[in-house]
């Protein structure tokens, strides 16, 4: 790995530490920074690639939308400015440094992904009906967070 010389506005920016605010019509309405904010959100964001970024940021909406859900329900996915539908988000990835993909399935249960480029990013969470055979419905954004409180370096 090289050393990048950066001016020090460069530096200052970059060791920015990331800042989260809400507010809501209705004063009872959940916040994403509600229970805390993950360890990995609390880093600075200098180091990270913008997917990175994105991904994790992502992470905590999802995680925020489910706590919010019914028991018959899970979260989906709507894609903004197209006509692909909604599908059942079951993964989030990224590619540094730029790319963000989604893994799912859509309403008929035919496999999807999506890969979208960060600067095009445009995610709407809908409440999509669990699986009937399924006792409970899948919470992938708790199984996500978990990784936003690894305790390595999250630019490793």
């Amino acid at each position: 790995m090289t050393d990048e010389i950066a001016t020090s506005a460069e530096a200052i920016e970059n060791a920015h530490l990331p800042s989260i605010r809400e507010v809501h019509t209705n004063p009872d309405a959940k916040c994403a920074s509600e229970g805390g904010i993950p360890k990995a959100l609390k880093e600075p964001t200098g180091r990270k690639s913008p997917a990175q970024w994105a991904y994790e940021r992502i992470i905590l909406y999802i995680q925020n939308f489910e706590k919010q859900l019914d028991n018959d329900e899970e979260v989906g996915m709507g894609f903004v400015g197209g006509d692909a539908g909604v599908i059942k988000i079951e993964g989030l990835g990224y590619y540094d440094p730029d790319l963000i993909t989604f893994y799912g399935s859509d309403g008929t249960g035919a496999k999807t992904q999506l890969i979208q480029h960060v600067s095009q990013l445009n995610v709407m969470l809908r409440a999509a009906p669990k699986q009937v055979d399924q006792a409970e419905p899948n919470r992938i954004g708790f199984r996500l967070a978990k990784e936003l409180e690894r305790e390595d370096d999250a630019t490793a």
